[in-house]
């Protein structure tokens, strides 16, 4: 008897062992600061979700402030290269690879409190972009508005000649039919480019007061006409997602459209409150567009989104009907 439950304690060791050396750790690719809210609200929460729906076979390991490289532009490669499991990145800063994805981000398409929520009632329009990796997560943005260094805008004349960061492709036609000089750069970049002149503006939402300290360096937020948003994604190595099990995968599945929803709301709740922040600076002032102010950013904007839906062909007016729809 006591032959037989030594081997079978040994048995279980074993087993224990094998299972413990099956286990998986991604590697998930942040190129934000750790005391990005995202970080807490979204990231450490898909993590968890992961590990605890694998019953621990898959544990992911998040690597902030661009410990696996510095910056979002290269975070989309990462993925794809294997470098990490998992990236978070904007499909924007590669916006040839995603010109279906970035439809999403026109003024109108979407309404910005249920737009990630419409994105994923139409995910399967976007999948054939993701054919080199896994899209786990997409969710939009609260909207883009202007952060001014000096200059107040209240018109669109106030806009000629300003040199705007932009977060994509896209927005920079916006701000050229504004009339505006569109200039792209990481996000990364924008304070110092604010702070010295090499930008006189910069579109990004509201969180930036905070989470890039915009509130420092600029005096002015404008608001209130039709503006872009600028959605985010995680992605997932192709042959890492093609390793784990159908249960595994369905996990992963579960927690990263539960990331979306995470994502979007902790952003609206970020941005709502860095617009009430920055009214709140001495000597800074948030300006809201009235209606027959905002009317000629809208028609402008109107124009653009029409433009680059019949420029992109294929399926685009499909997929914006379809978002517009919901």
């Amino acid at each position: 008897m006591y032959m037989i439950t030594k081997l079978a304690a040994a048995a279980l060791a074993a087993g224990l062992m094998a299972s413990a050396a099956q286990a998986e750790t991604f590697k998930f690719a942040n190129y934000m600061a750790p005391t990005h809210p995202y970080v807490a609200s979204t990231f450490e929460p898909f993590a968890k979700a992961v590990e605890e729906g694998t019953k621990g076979e898959v544990k992911v390991t998040v690597y902030n402030g661009g410990e696996m490289g510095a910056g979002p532009t290269e975070q989309y490669a990462r993925a794809v290269d294997g470098v990490a499991e998992f990236s978070i990145s904007l499909p924007g800063y590669t916006a040839s690879t995603f010109p279906l994805t970035l439809l999403a981000e026109l003024p109108g398409v979407l309404e910005e409190k249920s737009g990630t929520e419409t994105i994923w009632k139409n995910i399967d329009l976007f999948q054939p972009e993701y054919k080199r990796v896994k899209l786990v997560a997409l969710w939009s943005s609260a909207e883009n508005i202007i952060y001014s260094a000096t200059k107040p805008i209240r018109t669109i004349d106030d806009i000629k000649g300003m040199k705007i960061r932009v977060p994509s492709r896209n927005s920079g036609e916006l701000v050229a039919a504004w009339g505006g000089t569109p200039v792209s750069m990481p996000v990364s970049d924008v304070y110092n480019a604010l702070q010295t002149g090499v930008i006189d503006a910069a579109m990004i939402d509201g969180t930036a007061t905070k989470a890039f300290r915009l509130g420092e360096v600029a005096k002015f937020v404008t608001l209130g006409m039709e503006t872009t948003n600028s959605p985010f994604f995680i992605v997932m190595n192709r042959d890492a997602w093609d390793s784990l099990s159908d249960e595994q995968k369905a996990v992963v599945e579960e927690a990263g459209k539960q990331a979306s929803l995470n994502g979007q709301a902790s952003q609206l709740r970020v941005a709502a409150d860095g617009i009430e922040s920055f009214g709140q600076m001495e000597g800074h002032e948030v300006i809201r567009l009235a209606p027959e102010q905002a009317a000629p950013f809208n028609e402008a904007a109107e124009q653009v989104a029409a433009r680059i839906v019949e420029e992109t062909g294929g399926e685009a007016k499909t997929i914006v009907e379809a978002l517009k729809a919901d």
